[in-house]
């Protein structure tokens, strides 16, 4: 994208406004602890490091041993949802050959053979914006079903496949963040995560539909809201979308941060970081998704999506399904007429986002 239509966040305080509300009505208490301690690469808090420096994230992710199926812990939730041996909470070889084929289900072959069926959901649902408005929220979530179905094999109703995960993963939030657990959260969590694997023909692929669901449910609101209060729709052409999209996931970071646990002393941006020691490695501080300045680079739009090993194979699909939004809903320039966050999702998200058309394609 070249500079006369580049996103930058300094020239987008109304998008960054209603973005950071989505913290606030979310995930208040959790976004006044990182903003409190932000200014610093690492800050420890007890047992827990909190890591924001791009370096120290990177480090934190390629450098030290992780616990894979600690309590708290991606691994740990995907164990709890699935009675374990799956991609996020293997080791050693059986986590790369699990990455391995998880990278070649999304790989551009696959986006091409997902991309009918995107634009089949589109299709239908878009040209509402020519009568009226369009509920972003809904639409996101049958992108998100039908993208499920198609990588799992679930062959029921994706709408229903989108929900189910969509509720195991708020069950299981409480493991990811920190703060006392509600009562009840270990049963609400397992029966949810029994009605989600009974939709799937492998249980084992449940996790696979979390992490599909939520971050597309989370992020293609909250992208397409940017968009929209910072009017960079005319930048949505077909050669501007896709690094339109990787801008977009860098400054809204649907995923803004990754629970992990230390597997062994390390030393990280010259703080000693013990065994056992939980891990707040916050991407959306990493990405500079917070600064109001141009964006540091490639290695920044990446870092919502992880470094090294812990990247996030879905990462080009994901991008790919947000640029075909874009492209989408750019003929008609969309406003926001109506945004509620949700304050029970597991990643800060919109409940309910209405766009207006402000323009008819020709």
């Amino acid at each position: 994208m070249n500079g006369a239509t580049r996103p930058e966040p300094a020239r987008h305080p109304g998008a960054r406004r209603r973005d950071r509300r989505v913290y606030l009505r979310s995930h208040p208490l959790l976004f006044a602890l990182l903003a409190a301690t932000r200014r610093r690469p690492v800050a420890r808090l007890g047992r827990t490091v909190l890591v924001h420096g791009p370096e120290a994230y990177r480090e934190a992710l390629t450098r030290i041993p992780l616990d894979r199926t600690a309590p708290g812990t991606t691994g740990g939730a995907a164990a709890e949802l699935t009675d374990g041996g799956v991609l996020f909470d293997q080791e050693g070889a059986g986590h790369r050959t699990a990455r391995r084929e998880l990278a070649a289900a999304l790989d551009a072959a696959a986006v091409d053979r997902l991309r009918p069926r995107w634009q089949a959901v589109l299709a239908d649902r878009i040209p509402a914006l020519a009568a009226g408005e369009l509920e972003l929220v809904a639409l996101s979530r049958a992108l998100a079903g039908v993208t499920a179905a198609a990588l799992t094999g679930a062959t029921g109703c994706p709408q229903a496949l989108a929900g189910a995960a969509a509720e195991a993963a708020a069950a299981a939030a409480r493991d990811h963040l920190p703060g006392p657990r509600p009562p009840g959260a270990a049963r609400t969590a397992a029966a949810r995560a029994a009605e989600l694997a009974a939709l799937l023909p492998d249980p084992r692929d449940a996790m696979v539909a979390v992490a599909t669901v939520n971050t597309t449910v989370a992020a293609l609101p909250r992208a397409a809201a940017w968009c929209a209060d910072a009017g960079l729709w005319s930048s949505a052409d077909a050669a501007g979308a896709p690094a339109l999209a990787a801008e977009l996931f860098r400054l809204t970071a649907p995923s803004p941060l990754l629970p992990r646990v230390a597997a062994a002393d390390a030393e990280l941006a010259g703080r000693a970081v013990r065994k056992g020691d939980r891990l707040i490695l916050v991407a959306r501080h990493a990405a500079g998704a917070h600064r109001p300045a141009p964006s540091p680079g490639p290695a920044a739009a990446q870092a919502v999506f992880g470094a090294g090993p812990h990247a996030c194979p879905g990462a080009g699909a994901a991008r790919a399904l947000l640029a075909e939004l874009l492209l989408a809903l750019a003929p008609y320039a969309p406003v926001v007429t109506g945004a509620r966050a949700d304050r029970r999702s597991a990643l800060p998200g919109w409940s309910a986002l209405t766009l207006r058309a402000t323009r008819t394609p020709a």
